[in-house]
């Protein structure tokens, strides 16, 4: 997949077939639409290309809303669209200035003079440009003047799905993993790198990997302790992992640390990804490190259990 962040630099495509949106977590419900897209592109032997915009236009257009979590950075979201096949990417910065960019001039000046859009994939009741003002029937309306093809997903399509980024935000507020796993198609997963901790894990024989929390608009899924599998450089490893305020040792921020199983490697600077694949329990305090070192072999059963290992 290429990845365009100029719309100047974008090629000359010989039947390019676009689709439009923020595809955060680029969840089943939008893997439909995506789904599409590559198919009316080999129909023609064409290119797929998706439009997205970075920051999240709600993070622009409202500032004061500190209580957005997304499911994806922008770096998660390229390599989800990547692993999905897309040909073309364009990410289009959203400042405020573009946010008052009409529809006539969405239409005109990218869909038209700098992608040359052969057919429009859409969601329906997908809006854009200034006002969210144009819709599918504007464009159907009009398809004779823009030169080409407008499809949208049928209602009934994306309803039997019944998927939104929100309802998966709630999952995994609420440590639902099951129902995340299956409105994402894959385990839901956060980037970042490993960091100096207090070593405690080590004194008790669980030695954990402290990872930076992420993104300040990243979700970071509910307290408690989970199995993951846990990759670095390319290999995959399973582990346990423990987010929260470790109140047996009265911690008062919060942290994310995972115990990679039968790994010894030092680590510190490298980055991590951990995908959650089961809820194990809520964070709890514990009467003294020896009762919290009893949990963790249950916790460690737990996790070989969940992971099939």
């Amino acid at each position: 997949m290429e990845v365009i962040r100029d719309i100047a630099d974008f090629p000359v495509l010989s039947f390019p077939v676009v689709t439009s949106g923020t595809f955060d977590g680029v969840h089943v419900g939008h893997q439909k639409i995506l789904q599409r897209v590559m198919e009316r592109a080999r129909q023609h032997n064409g290119q797929s290309v998706v439009i997205t915009y970075w920051p999240h236009p709600r993070l622009v257009l409202f500032p004061e809303d500190n209580d957005l979590r997304l499911l994806s950075t922008i770096d998660e979201r390229i390599e989800h669209l990547r692993s999905f096949g897309i040909d073309y990417l364009l990410i289009i910065p959203f400042t405020k200035d573009f946010s008052r960019t009409s529809s006539r001039s969405f239409i005109s000046d990218i869909l038209v003079k700098a992608l040359h859009t052969k057919v429009l994939v859409i969601g329906y009741d997908h809006r854009f440009g200034k006002n969210r003002e144009g819709s599918f029937e504007h464009l159907k309306a009009q398809k004779g003047k823009y030169g080409f093809e407008v499809e949208e997903i049928p209602r009934e399509d994306i309803d039997n799905i019944g998927v939104s980024s929100t309802k998966i935000r709630k999952a995994l507020e609420t440590g639902d993993l099951e129902t995340a796993t299956s409105y994402l198609g894959r385990y839901y997963s956060l980037t970042s790198v490993v960091v100096e901790g207090n070593k405690l894990g080590r004194t008790i024989g669980y030695p954990t990997a402290n990872l930076a929390i992420p993104h300040s608009h990243k979700l970071i899924p509910a307290n408690g302790v989970y199995a993951v599998w846990a990759t670095i450089d390319g290999e995959r490893y399973p582990g346990m992992m423990n987010i929260g305020v470790r109140p047996t040792i009265d911690g008062a921020h919060l942290t994310m640390e995972v115990h990679l199983l039968n790994f010894d490697q030092d680590i510190y600077g490298q980055t991590i990804t951990v995908s959650f694949v089961s809820y194990l329990r809520d964070e709890q305090r514990f009467n003294g490190l020896d009762a919290l070192k009893a949990q963790l072999v249950k916790d460690k059963a737990a996790t070989a259990k969940a992971l099939s290992l």
